[in-house]
């Protein structure tokens, strides 16, 4: 190994440097943000929850507007529980139940419920089933006035309560404890290695190659201000649930929830202004005015996609057929349903399936319907003349048709009996014409030609 500028204790340091502690240390690092980050996303909000509430249950009396505050209020109620078993700041200001009856999210009734309700268990989730009762309740009585209604406000329950349940889990399970002392101590036994290891020799005693080129370790330095500061930064997210002023601000959460529940299912419900025409009721083509700041914004072409300016020569558009055969590509899907069927079916159906796949062609081509049915002069035969046409489908030709496959001579099959008779099945009453705003069917026109 060459002779280093460091000094001969530090001759295994290029070994020890080696990125060992950066992906344990970025792997938790990251866990935590994202821990942290989802732990705020389970924050149980009722703004999805209110507006069901306000679209279901109806009534404008005193008992319908009892029902929606007190669905929302059951709400509240259970967020408030779940946050002041997982939240200091919140705890603080509820520490016991007596506090949650005098802030006004239970009464005493449901108070004595609630203690006579015999569980060891967090019992945050109780309102949650008051509610469903209630809604219930309601449904009953007809302020919900059908069961899909019911199902949406349950489903909009369900979320909400599977939110607090997150909230409760989150804080039982933790990041494991030995995982941040593994971190820690990684971090600061390599910075400590780094102060003994990345320092010169003393220039007054005049080794050979051992010059002082650097007076202030910047990349150490640096080194220690990534790993260290990313490290106080975990320790800082891994419960946000506290009284820092990096935390959650919980209890703002409480009082915002609150009051927009309660404005949503009370002063606002069935409050509408009068309904008018907006300002581009007779433009065609409606765009919201710019000010002179973003006037630019109109030069600029609107995005079509990645491949709107691709180019391509002539010669590579042009559609290239696969199996070499020379007819036009609009008679391929008749050609190929021509195949399809055997030459019994095709005579048995007579005139009725040429007009069939004469139509199909028709549209896979372009063909105008008039120029085919004029050109045709069997176009109105009866359905027993018509196989004999040959004008208006040149699959239906006798000489172009497969001829048909001769079996081997075997052992004769014993003949069945006099077989039963057929079903007369009634024909359906021929349908009426189609709304002007609804492209004509195939069996329209087909009839139209018939």
């Amino acid at each position: 190994m060459p002779v280093s500028s460091r000094s001969p204790s530090c001759w295994v340091w290029p070994q020890f440097q080696r990125p060992w502690m950066s992906p344990g240390h970025s792997f938790y690092v990251t866990l935590v943000v994202h821990r942290w980050w989802n732990q705020y996303l389970c924050m149980p909000l009722p703004d999805a929850l209110m507006c069901v509430v306000a679209g279901t249950v109806h009534g404008r009396d005193e008992r319908g507007r009892l029902y929606r505050r007190t669905l929302m209020r059951y709400a509240g109620l259970s967020a408030v529980l779940i946050l002041r078993s997982v939240s200091t700041a919140v705890f603080k200001r509820f520490p016991t139940i007596d506090h949650v009856v005098e802030a006004g999210f239970m009464t005493r009734e449901e108070r004595k419920k609630f203690e006579n309700l015999n569980s060891s268990y967090n019992k945050y989730w109780v309102p949650c089933v008051w509610f469903s009762n209630l809604a219930a309740q309601a449904r009953r009585e007809g302020r919900i006035r059908d069961n899909s209604a019911l199902k949406l406000l349950l489903e909009e329950l369900t979320v909400f309560r599977g939110k607090c349940g997150m909230l409760f889990h989150y804080d039982w399970i933790s990041v494991p404890l030995v995982y941040t002392q593994v971190v820690t101590i990684a971090v600061y036994s390599y910075f400590l290695a780094c102060l003994i290891g990345r320092q010169f020799l003393d220039p007054a005693q005049g080794y050979q190659g051992h010059n002082l080129d650097l007076c202030v370790p910047i990349f150490t330095l640096l080194q220690f201000f990534f790993y260290a500061g990313w490290l106080k930064v975990a320790e800082q997210l891994i419960n946000p649930f506290g009284e820092d002023d990096d935390d959650f601000e919980t209890n703002f959460l409480i009082d915002r929830n609150f009051q927009v529940s309660m404005l949503a299912v009370d002063e606002m419900y069935d409050d509408l202004a009068m309904l008018e025409k907006d300002l581009y009721w007779d433009a065609a083509e409606a765009r919201a005015p710019y000010t002179a700041a973003t006037a630019f914004l109109l030069q600029q072409p609107s995005f079509q996609g990645s491949t709107f300016d691709i180019t391509l020569a002539k010669e590579d558009m042009q559609f290239q057929r696969l199996d070499g055969v020379d007819a036009p590509l609009g008679e391929a899907h008749g050609d190929f349903l021509q195949r399809l069927l055997p030459v019994g079916a095709g005579m048995a159906a007579g005139g009725l399936l040429g007009r069939r796949l004469s139509l199909l062609r028709r549209k896979n081509s372009g063909v105008s319907e008039t120029s085919t049915a004029a050109s045709c002069a069997c176009a109105g035969a009866p359905d027993g003349a018509a196989p004999e046409c040959g004008c208006g489908d040149p699959l239906l030709d006798t000489g172009l048709r497969e001829p048909e496959l001769e079996f081997p001579p075997g052992p004769e099959l014993p003949i069945p009996g006099p077989a039963e008779p057929f079903t007369t099945v009634p024909m359906p009453a021929p349908r009426g014409p189609a709304p002007p705003w609804l492209p004509s069917p195939i069996g329209e026109e087909e009839e139209s030609l018939a």
